[in-house]
C-alpha cells in the first residue's frame, strides 16, 4: 500500500511539473507581447493582432491553473502517503510555503490583464496588505503598488520575482524529479486541445454591473472581506490554513490529527463562502 501511494504522489508531482513547464513556455511567449505601460490594451492586442496569440495567452492561462490544482493535489498525496508518520519539518515548511507564492503568480496574472476583473483584485490586494501592521506598506510597495505604480511593480514579480521565490522553496523538492514528456503526451494534449477551443477570460467592464467576481480562488475571500476586516479575512484566515498544514508535520500525533481537522474545516468553510460568493 505505501509503494502505491508513493508511486501516486509521484505520478501528481510530474504532472504538475509538465503543467508548469507549459505554463513557463506559454508566458515567455505572452511576455514578449506584453507592455505593463498599458496592460488592457496590451492584452487586448495580444488576443486580437497578434498571430496565434488568443492561443498562447489561452495556454498560459489554464496551464498555470492546473499546475496550482495539481500541486495541491501532490501535497495532499503526500500527506496520505506518510500519514501517520510525522514528517521532516525542515521539507515540509518550505513546501508549505511554496502554495501562497503560486497563488500570489496566479493572482498577479488576473491583475496583468488589466481589464475590470484584474483592476478590482489589484486594488483589493492592495488594501489587504496595507492592513498588515507595521509591515504593510513595504510589502505594499514590493508586491502592488497599483495605485502609485499600475503594473511596474507586479509585472517583474509576475515574471521573475515570485518565480524564483518559489524555485527556492521548492528546489529540495523539485530537484528530485526526473519528468518525461512522453510519459505524459495526454495531459500535454488535452491542454493544447481545450486551450484552442476556450479563450482565457477577459472582463471588459459592463454598464450597470456593480459586482465585478474576482478570480476562482479568491471568491471567498472577497466574500469574507463583507463582514470582517482586511486583517482577519485577507490574512489571519489564510494563516490559520497554514500553520493547520505545518502541524500536520509535527512530532506529536494529536498536534497532526489536529492540524487535519483544522485543514479540513477550513477548506469545507472556504468552499461554502465561495459558493456564496458565486451566487
Amino acid at each position: 500500500m505505501g509503494i502505491r501511494s508513493s508511486f501516486i504522489a509521484v505520478r501528481w508531482g510530474e504532472k504538475s511539473m509538465v503543467s508548469l513547464y507549459v505554463s513557463v513556455l506559454s508566458g515567455l511567449v505572452v511576455a514578449l507581447q506584453y507592455n505593463p505601460a498599458e496592460p488592457l490594451y496590451s492584452t487586448s492586442t495580444i488576443d486580437l493582432l497578434v498571430p496565434f496569440g488568443a492561443f498562447w495567452r489561452s495556454l498560459h492561462f489554464y496551464s498555470s491553473q492546473l499546475f496550482f490544482l495539481l500541486t495541491v493535489t501532490h501535497l495532499v498525496a503526500i500527506l496520505v502517503d506518510r500519514w501517520p508518520q510525522p514528517m521532516a519539518m525542515r521539507k515540509w515548511l518550505p513546501l508549505i510555503c511554496s502554495l501562497p507564492v503560486i497563488v500570489l503568480l496566479l493572482f498577479t496574472g488576473y491583475v496583468l490583464r488589466g481589464d475590470v476583473t484584474g483592476e478590482m483584485a489589484g486594488l483589493i490586494a492592495e488594501n489587504i496588505v496595507l492592513a498588515v501592521p507595521w509591515l504593510g506598506r513595504l510589502l505594499n510597495e514590493l508586491l502592488f503598488s497599483v495605485v502609485n505604480d499600475g503594473m511596474l511593480r507586479v509585472y517583474p514579480n509576475h515574471l521573475i520575482g515570485l518565480g524564483i521565490l518559489w524555485g527556492l522553496l521548492s528546489w529540495d523538492h523539485l530537484r528530485k524529479y526526473r519528468v518525461s514528456w512522453r510519459e505524459h503526451g495526454g495531459l500535454i494534449v488535452l491542454m493544447l486541445v481545450g486551450c484552442c477551443l476556450v479563450a482565457a477570460p477577459m472582463e471588459l467592464e459592463r454598464m450597470g454591473v456593480f459586482h465585478i467576481t474576482g478570480p476562482w480562488f479568491f471568491v471567498g475571500l472577497q466574500e469574507l472581506l463583507r463582514y470582517a476586516p482586511p486583517l482577519w479575512a485577507g490574512v489571519i484566515w489564510p494563516l490559520v490554513l497554514m500553520v493547520a498544514l505545518v502541524a500536520c508535520a509535527a512530532g506529536d500525533e494529536k498536534k497532526r490529527r489536529m492540524g487535519i481537522m483544522v485543514a479540513v474545516a477550513w477548506v469545507a468553510i472556504y468552499t461554502l463562502v465561495t459558493v456564496i460568493g458565486f451566487v
